[in-house]
């Protein structure tokens, strides 16, 4: 593919110096446009030039980072956060599937999220994962108790209660939900475990998380098993044992 259009969005102009050093010595599938500082000039600068790829900076003066996809939706470029906060919104980047760069920038992760981009840019659901996140940063904001779910078909919001449990299929989850449904996403469960309520949702094994409400029995063993309110039984391994009954007896 040709070079990646690419713009700087930071408010301080020593991280946009040292942003466009480090893509200029290490990363030259990017083709910088042009910087900003705030996001007024921001939005302005997206619209004049259309870029393949942003790197935005959270917080700034006079708005943040989200205020301005806010503004730009539909999203058609990439996005590649960058943070000096390691707070819940990275939860939500990781979700997403949208890559982030915590201050200062280490080299090697940006040689990393810029391959990432280079790779996601050959996608068509570059909006829909841009969606996804700002739709679960709201509803965490607003005390909501509902999740995006990126599918096929596009974003199924659903209450996290209804979950029941989620099993690894290859590179993507099944999740099995209350009534006999169940959907497929494209989200790795570890993705998913990182935006799910560790007060509930419990790793039992590599392949499987459990929404600790919906269990039936637990039956001893090297790690026991599980069986949960449908009637599917779920191992949990060895070295989450003790973890998992600590958790279900507090």
């Amino acid at each position: 593919m040709n070079k990646i259009k690419t713009i700087i969005i930071d408010d301080e102009q020593g991280n946009i110096i040292t942003l466009t050093e480090m893509l200029n010595n290490y990363c030259p599938d990017v083709y910088l446009l042009g910087t900003a500082n705030n996001i007024t000039d921001g939005e302005k600068l997206i619209h004049a030039e259309n870029p393949d790829l942003v790197f935005l900076d959270i917080e700034m003066p006079f708005g943040n980072g989200f205020e301005l996809l806010n503004k730009l939706t539909p999203i058609n470029f990439e996005v590649v956060f960058i943070t000096a906060f390691n707070n819940y919104a990275i939860k939500a980047f990781k979700y997403s599937v949208i890559d982030y760069l915590l201050k200062p920038v280490n080299i090697d992760e940006l040689k990393a999220a810029v391959i990432k981009v280079k790779n996601k840019l050959e996608t068509t659901n570059v909006a829909l994962r841009i969606d996804s996140l700002l739709s679960n940063l709201k509803m965490e904001k607003s005390g909501q108790k509902k999740i995006g779910i990126t599918t096929e078909e596009g974003i199924l919001f659903e209450e996290i209660d209804n979950i029941m449990y989620l099993e690894a299929e290859g590179s993507y989850t099944t999740i099995f939900l209350k009534g006999d449904k169940k959907e497929i996403t494209s989200r790795t469960l570890k993705d998913l475990e990182d935006i799910l309520p560790d007060t509930i949702f419990f790793r039992v094994h590599n392949s499987s998380i459990i929404n600790i409400n919906y269990i039936k029995k637990y039956y001893k063993g090297r790690g026991g098993y599980v069986e949960m309110e449908d009637h599917k039984k779920i191992e949990v391994s060895q070295r989450k044992k003790d973890e998992f009954l600590s958790k279900i007896n507090s």
